[in-house]
């Protein structure tokens, strides 16, 4: 199931260029600052996220701002590094097959092509933590955005723990 839904997503990513941004959409939630985060992210990234948002709207009645916020700069981080849709699926290909060799690739400097794939896999939650802390977003966002990539069972107990639940949920069917 999950290698279907990773194929789904690189083929998305591939025919990226043929579908618009709906950058309103993106308005409604983001700050100016943020825009200008959000629309340095590649095309494919933007969708993404814009799709992440989508599912995250549909889920309740009720969404945070700070959720949104999330849900559309959650990746911003992978603009430290842009990587090739081939690099990115080395990465999970190694992160599914060879988990402790991930792990050990990915402390490596991202300077460093070789390892650029698993150090952004690993390190971009805060790396987009950081580029949207400069933007004024809430304590809220900033914790949802670096936490998006953790196992949801390591923060059962946080208070956040229910919409880092919904933008998880919303991030792996997108």
């Amino acid at each position: 199931m999950a290698a279907v839904q990773r194929l789904r997503q690189g083929l998305r990513a591939l025919f990226a260029f043929s579908q618009t941004v709906d950058f309103h959409l993106a308005e409604q939630w983001l700050s100016a600052s943020q825009m200008i985060l959000f629309r340095q992210m590649k095309r494919s990234e933007q969708l993404h996220s814009l799709n992440v948002l989508r599912d995250v709207l549909a889920q309740e009645a009720q969404t945070p701002a700070d959720l949104a916020i999330a849900a559309l700069l959650h990746d911003v981080g992978k603009t430290c590094f842009p990587l090739a849709i081939w690099q990115k699926t080395l990465a999970v290909l190694v992160r599914a097959g060879a988990p402790q060799v991930y792990h050990r690739w990915s402390k490596n400097n991202p300077q460093h092509r070789l390892f650029r794939a698993f150090a952004v896999a690993e390190n971009h939650p805060t790396w987009s933590k950081t580029l949207v802390e400069t933007t004024g977003a809430s304590d809220t966002a900033l914790w949802l955005i670096a936490h998006h990539a953790d196992p949801l069972s390591q923060w059962d107990d946080h208070p956040y723990s229910k919409l880092l639940q919904r933008l998880k949920s919303a991030d792996d069917a997108n």
